[in-house]
């Protein structure tokens, strides 16, 4: 059935999300439930609430996707659900009410890989502007909150097989970015913050020393290209940045930063700027500038290692102004092509899940009732 109609719902971290995508490239409805005042107070996920919350939202949201889609529980081809990875607790609230949909309709279960969804949001973005040429293989960084990944993607019949060829070893790239904006009384979530600062200071003020990784990664099966893998270390840029406020005596900036920020219930960028001064902006810019370069850096040389076709950048990192310029311009300078999705499709949401459902659906993969949660799912 070309024209399938799927319900794709989305529960992995702390965004409740429901989508109706036709044929895997239509988006007739999306809609996204954040937690972000849940979790704010407390500068990060924590996942108990998160779960309770999305027991609070999946029922809404679903009903209001549909309502939005104009469309009705029985007239869905298909219903599709995040199977993994992510937190445990949040996966098994969609993945719960998406069996008892499927069982009470009588229709197709799909799991679906998070990481695999986020891949699927760049081909879903080029086949809404009507661009159906791709070239294999696709090398795809995955660079979110949760993920910093590199995936070598081949296509296999109706849908595509992926090898690991690069992952970070600690911090993802999203989990530094608010990990340091926390560190410097920035708020939470932090990335955003960041990329809008870092345009305000001198990117070349602090210098960062790019992670050194000397030693194999024995939890990798994966062959190597050129002797080599392509990981990622950013555990060592959040304590440099640690270091430079405690050497540099700026402990009570933040902390006079961080009470000022706390009493404004949505800050502007004018209210951050008149918390920051010159030598924290610089801090900012310097450390963004480090993190883009590495990502940038270490993506091309595992391109022209892989001798990949195309690229995508993809997940909620990829929302990163300066991110998206250096990919741009480098990979221009390459002679690579480079996609990203559009910013509401690169952080988590439901349409991407429905998208990568949709080969799966036309190969008949479906879901067994007695599947799970998989916190740890990995992509293949």
């Amino acid at each position: 059935m070309s024209d399938a109609l799927i319900l794709g719902i989305e529960s992995s971290c702390d965004e409740t999300a429901a989508a109706v995508v036709r044929a895997g490239e239509q988006v007739i409805s999306n809609v996204v439930a954040s937690q972000f005042a849940t979790h704010q107070p407390y500068g990060g996920v924590v996942p108990e609430l998160a779960s309770r919350e999305h027991l609070r939202a999946v029922l809404p949201v679903v009903r209001q996707a549909l309502a939005e889609a104009g469309t009705s529980y029985e007239s869905l081809d298909a219903i599709a659900v995040t199977q993994g990875p992510g937190l445990a607790g949040a996966l098994l609230v969609g993945i719960s009410y998406a069996k008892s949909l499927a069982y009470a309709l009588d229709k197709p279960l799909i799991a679906v890989n998070h990481l695999e969804g986020h891949i699927h949001a760049v081909l879903l973005e080029e086949r809404r502007k009507g661009n159906h040429e791709l070239r294999f293989p696709v090398l795809a960084l995955v660079v979110s909150g949760g993920h910093t990944h590199l995936y070598l993607a081949e296509q296999k019949g109706n849908g595509w097989t992926y090898e690991n060829i690069g992952r970070t070893r600690d911090d993802a790239a999203g989990e530094a970015f608010d990990k340091v904006a926390k560190l410097l009384g920035l708020g939470y979530p932090g990335g955003p913050v960041i990329d809008r600062l870092s345009k305000h200071g001198n990117p070349r003020a602090v210098l960062f020393n790019p992670a050194q990784i000397k030693h194999p990664d024995r939890r990798s099966g994966s062959r190597q290209f050129l002797g080599q893998r392509f990981d990622f270390s950013y555990s060592g840029i959040k304590t440099a940045v640690l270091r430079y406020v405690e050497t540099n005596g700026l402990r009570a900036s933040v902390l006079a930063r961080q009470q000022s920020l706390a009493g404004i219930a949505k800050p502007s960028l004018e209210d951050y700027l008149a918390n920051c001064d010159t030598q924290t902006l610089d801090l900012i810019a310097s450390f963004q500038r480090s993190l883009v370069e590495d990502l940038v850096g270490k993506t091309l040389a595992a391109a022209e290692a892989t001798e990949a076709a195309m690229l995508f950048v993809t997940g909620g990192v990829a929302a990163n102004q300066e991110l998206r310029v250096r990919f741009e311009q480098d990979s221009a300078e390459a002679g690579l092509p480079v996609f990203f999705p559009s910013r509401q499709l690169s952080t988590d949401n439901a349409a991407m899940i429905a998208a990568a459902a949709y080969p799966k659906f036309l190969s008949r993969d479906f879901a067994a009732m007695d599947f799970s949660a998989d916190a740890g799912l990995i992509l293949r």
